[in-house]
């Protein structure tokens, strides 16, 4: 790989430097010039505060411009950024900034106000995402410091910054870019540690498969702290001159619409539960209508009547959009079918945040029905079966987009990466002769939320056994919601005399104080009371495959 991830950011920069970078929705806008302006700054902080290269970043926000500025300045500087989600809990939030060693955080305002700063031991301190403040000072951080930064970070540049003179040192493509927690809580949190190399392969794929021109618009909507927004929503668009706007708001599918028909993006990336939602509240009533349904029997009514619909769909999708990268999660295969007959520009990609994220997409004009898109280029793919075109196996990856492994955590990164660099992806599949990939289950107990989120059950059963009176339980998706299956304790109720009523209201209880501890997306919409032990396999672990 020639190009580095430096190189494509400064080239970027130069080409593009008086046209409008990054917006926040209803707000700021600023340039690529700009944009170059405010990593030199950043970088000089950086190295006032004694950061060296290599030295861990964390930063916490929704989509900002000023989160996307922090996350471009470190890893140019060639230290490693730690992106954590937005909704993730305080606790969380300090784990991973211990676990990661990180030496300096980004924060907004309203999160660094709920989080304890004196939690995270090695912290030189805290940066406000607001206006690049001091949040928390310290010996290495504080405003003597800053005041020397603001009036010395173009010194370099005869204090003044042109296209011209603007450069950054080069980072080898070997050094760890990214390290991303698949989750949050002790026990089960597990870094990705993604090298330049990786963000380069998925930023340079998409410009060979998905182009962008200068100046094309863009809505960041889903979490840029998570790789398939940080890839296609952010870094992608950024290297090929795109105008990005950051949503930067809970991203509902109103919220999201409304901004898709103000700022009509190029490329759009989803995930199912924006279309699903569209599908099944405006366009399944219509297709369930008697009338309808006779119209489309008749093959020219039918062709108008979908062309109509595909109108209308686009229209609500901002009307200039490429086509739409459908990703996170697995899509409803009525939806995928009806989108394809109306010939709506979709298409299905597959990858994890072990890959940065990107597995396999091919372009909507080549996508094949009930696929997740074709092997990217610079990867290799097998299945772990006797015929990986007919009989399911593990899906296995391996190339120059895959992770390192997991930050200090050994015996986790063993048990998915073999000593030849093979990935075992957790997903169950097959391939066909073209590379085009076909999941068909997943191996792990993993549940991908709606909204694309790794959800690990494990997480939420290990705090609710510890809750009055279960004994043991089960969490599982039943029509795209979390459910817990609690098997009681019943000695104790027995002891203690507790009726059905009483019972029921316990649970309850249980069910909003796991509400209160865990992100909103892990959400437990319903607690069922199981009338018997689970079964379980000889090691005594439940057979969780008789209850999902």
């Amino acid at each position: 790989m020639k190009s580095t991830l430096v190189s494509l950011f400064v080239n970027s920069m130069k080409k593009n430097w008086n046209l409008n970078a990054f917006s926040n929705y209803n707000g700021d806008t600023i340039t690529y010039g700009d944009v170059a302006d405010r990593i030199l700054f950043l970088h000089s902080l950086f190295n006032n505060c004694g950061i060296k290269k290599g030295d861990k970043i964390a930063i916490i926000g929704k989509n900002s411009i000023n989160w996307a500025i922090t996350y471009l300045a470190t890893v140019s500087y060639g230290a490693v950024i730690v992106p954590i989600l937005p909704d993730f809990k305080p606790d969380d939030v300090h784990h991973i900034v211990n676990h990661s060693d990180s030496v300096l955080l980004f924060s907004t305002d309203t999160i660094f106000d709920d989080i304890d700063e004196s939690a995270m031991k090695n912290l030189y301190g805290v940066v406000s995402l607001t206006d690049f403040s001091i949040s928390y000072p310290s010996k290495k951080l504080n405003q003597n410091i800053m005041v020397t930064v603001n009036i010395k970070y173009l010194t370099k540049f005869d204090n003044n910054l042109t296209l011209e003179n603007f450069h950054l040192e080069d980072i080898n493509n070997k050094d760890l870019a990214v390290i991303v927690y698949t989750s949050g809580t002790t026990g089960f949190s597990k870094g990705v540690m993604l090298p330049h190399l990786s963000l380069v392969v998925n930023i340079q794929f998409a410009q060979k498969h998905m182009p962008l021109d200068p100046g094309d618009t863009i809505v960041s909507f889903l979490p840029i702290a998570h790789v398939f927004g940080c890839a296609f929503e952010f870094l992608f668009p950024f290297c090929n001159g795109c105008h990005v706007t950051f949503l930067g708001k809970t991203p509902s599918p109103k919220i999201i619409l409304k901004a898709f028909g103000e700022i009509h993006p190029r490329l759009i990336l989803s995930v199912p539960l924006v279309i699903e939602k569209i599908y099944k509240k405006q366009l399944k009533p219509l297709l369930g209508k008697s009338s309808i349904k006779l119209l489309l029997k008749i093959p020219l009514t039918r062709k108008l009547l979908y062309k109509k619909i595909k109108e209308k769909l686009t229209v609500v999708f901002g009307s200039r959009f490429r086509e739409i990268v459908i990703g996170g999660a697995p899509l409803n295969a009525e939806v995928e079918q009806f989108l394809h007959d109306i010939g709506f520009r979709f298409t299905i990609g597959y990858g994890m945040s072990e890959c940065g994220p990107l597995i396999s997409y091919s372009n909507w004009e080549n996508y094949k029905l009930q696929s997740t898109g074709k092997l990217v280029d610079a990867m290799e793919v097998k299945i772990d079966s006797s015929d990986q075109f007919n009989e399911i196996g593990e899906i296995m990856v391996r190339g120059d987009n895959v992770m390192y492994g997991y930050y200090k955590h050994e015996e986790a990164t063993k048990k998915v990466l073999d000593k030849n660099g093979w990935l075992r992806t957790g997903d169950l599949g097959v391939i066909d002769e073209d590379n085009f990939i076909y999941i068909k289950g997943r191996s792990k107990s993993m549940i991908l939320g709606p909204s694309g989120k790794n959800i690990y059950p494990e997480e939420l059963e290990a705090k609710l056994n510890n809750l009055p009176y279960v004994q043991e339980s089960i969490v599982v998706e039943k029509s795209g919601q979390l459910v817990a299956l609690v098997y009681p304790n019943i000695e104790l109720i027995d002891t203690n005399n507790i009726i059905e009523s009483e019972l029921e209201e316990i649970m309850e209880k249980n069910k909003k104080i796991m509400n209160d501890i865990f992100p909103s997306y892990m959400r437990i919409v319903k607690l069922e009371i199981f009338p018997e032990e689970f079964e379980k396999t000889p090691k005594r672990s439940i057979k969780r495959f008789l209850y999902s």
